[in-house]
């Protein structure tokens, strides 16, 4: 049992689908998501939230660990060779890195018009570019701000050709992934539909957000610090930065 399991979350709230959400979550807490129907995804932007200018970066999360998706005990890397948020906990095991979000025009493309907020009112399909921005905008960030997003819960599969596939059948009601974050954090996500799924009519899924409170300062033999040799100097560099600010 871990620690978050033991001890009661500070903050909690679910997210509909189709909604969004931001707020600082500060270092050493821990983000569980929960996936609560099966079929959730939650794509997130994350920034450092004293210098939003630093982000996270996908090329330097992939090649710096050889993987092309997210799961326990792996890292998510900063531009600035520091470790926004560790993989904790993981009973998916497998989340996208690489598909970005919807926009405006592939949403009109795939579930036609006549789904405006005057036609459906709080059921009005929306693009997950858009949810970013507008929890971008609460926090004085913008369109120059938007980077390649993760997608939780949500996993693709590469033919021979590298083209990719939206899996449909490893969704399961239940299954969560616990983000402990080494850096105070601006977490900023909506739970849209992933761009590749292929269902043709508007029913995102709704997920759990609970966040847990701070443990001790992360082990010398932590597993995520220990899986690549790239996340140990990511976390010497993340120590470093607040050992000169704190």
């Amino acid at each position: 049992m871990t620690e978050t399991e033991e001890t009661p979350p500070i903050y909690e709230t679910t997210i509909r689908g189709g909604g969004m959400w931001s707020q600082v979550i500060g270092r050493g807490k821990t983000l569980r998501l929960t996936d609560l129907e099966g079929g959730a995804n939650v794509s997130m932007l994350l920034y450092n939230a004293d210098q939003p200018v630093e982000r996270y970066n996908m090329p330097d999360t992939l090649k710096g660990q050889h993987v092309f998706f997210l799961t326990a005990p792996l890292c998510v890397h900063s531009d600035m060779g520091r470790i926004l948020c560790s993989v904790v906990r993981d009973t998916r095991g497998w989340h996208d890195t690489v598909c970005g979000t919807t926009d405006a025009k592939q949403v009109r493309e795939k579930y036609g018009e006549g789904h405006s907020y005057q036609d459906c009112r709080n059921d009005f399909v929306r693009d997950g570019r858009e949810c970013f921005l507008i929890e971008l905008a609460k926090w004085g960030l913008g369109p120059r701000d938007l980077v390649p997003n993760l997608n939780w819960f949500s996993r693709v599969a590469p033919d021979e050709e590298g083209n990719l596939t939206f899996d449909t059948e490893s969704a399961k009601p239940g299954d969560a992934v616990d983000l402990r974050f080494e850096m105070n954090t601006l977490v900023v996500l909506h739970t849209c539909p992933h761009p590749l799924d292929p269902a043709t009519a508007w029913a995102p899924k709704p997920a759990k957000l609970e966040v847990f409170p701070a443990g001790g300062p992360v082990a010398s033999d932590d597993p995520c610090r220990l899986s690549r040799p790239e996340n140990e100097r990511a976390f010497l560099n993340t120590e470093n930065y607040y050992r000169l600010r704190d």
